[in-house]
């Protein structure tokens, strides 16, 4: 199945759009989002504990002081930073939008945009390992926590389709874990040893192969006729 190109809708502002809100409180979100852009090329490039909050502010000309008035302290700047990534990521994905309206070509785009997003952002992988390798304590990794709040979407997807005949007859859950799966382990493949093809490539592969399989047409009927078989106790 060939990877379609989508495009992207235009933002749509919030009810009552932005004009209304203080300057004060444009001013501080840019400031915040200022600090969390700093900080995440910080803790990616010299890890959690080695990262010096006064050394992050004094890149960014500012007191220390003002940074602990957006966060309440160092893990809480790293956390926010995190949880920055998965936002970003969300938004790109929740934008496609498919020019042939194919929920499978929705899918088949997700995949490159994901695999897009973490390729451009090396940083963001460093990050949630990061995550995972300092807060082993947090009972979920905020990867997993953004997962949990959009899987729904997919699983509503792959539920029509199987319901329209596209998809075998399978629990959704089961397509998004695998997918999911396959995703996640690409993106840190691409990061510890090196992306070898374009992402276009890359993600036209991972499409084939859940999409269609590694059978042939012969062997998945003869695998249909053993099944069956053994349905009836073996009865030819």
């Amino acid at each position: 199945m060939a990877v379609a190109r989508v495009r992207r809708r235009t933002a749509v502002a919030p009810r009552g759009g932005v004009r209304g809100r203080p300057q004060q409180a444009e001013l501080a979100d840019k400031r915040r989002e200022q600090i969390l852009e700093a900080a995440t090329r910080h803790f990616a490039r010299d890890g959690f504990h080695e990262t010096d909050v006064q050394v992050l502010a004094d890149e960014l000309q500012l007191g220390k002081g003002t940074i602990y008035r957006y966060f309440q302290n160092k893990e809480d700047l790293f956390l926010c930073a995190v949880d920055r990534v998965m936002a970003r990521l969300r938004r790109r994905i929740d934008a496609l939008e498919p020019r042939s309206g194919d929920p499978l070509d929705l899918i088949a785009s997700a995949m490159i945009e994901y695999l897009t997003f973490f390729d451009a952002h090396p940083e963001f992988v460093e990050l949630l390992i990061l995550e995972r390798a300092v807060f082993r304590e947090r009972k979920k990794p905020t990867y997993f926590e953004y997962r949990e709040r959009n899987v729904a979407r997919w699983r509503a997807i792959y539920r029509d389709l199987i319901q329209r005949g596209r998809v075998r007859p399978m629990p959704p859950a089961a397509i998004t874990d695998v997918v999911s799966s396959a995703l996640y382990g690409a993106m840190f493949t691409n990061f510890f040893a090196g992306r070898k093809k374009s992402l276009e490539a890359q993600a036209a592969e991972l499409v084939d192969v859940l999409f269609r399989g590694i059978l042939s047409d012969k062997e998945r009927a003869a695998l249909a006729r053993r099944a069956g078989n053994a349905g009836h106790g073996g009865r030819a």
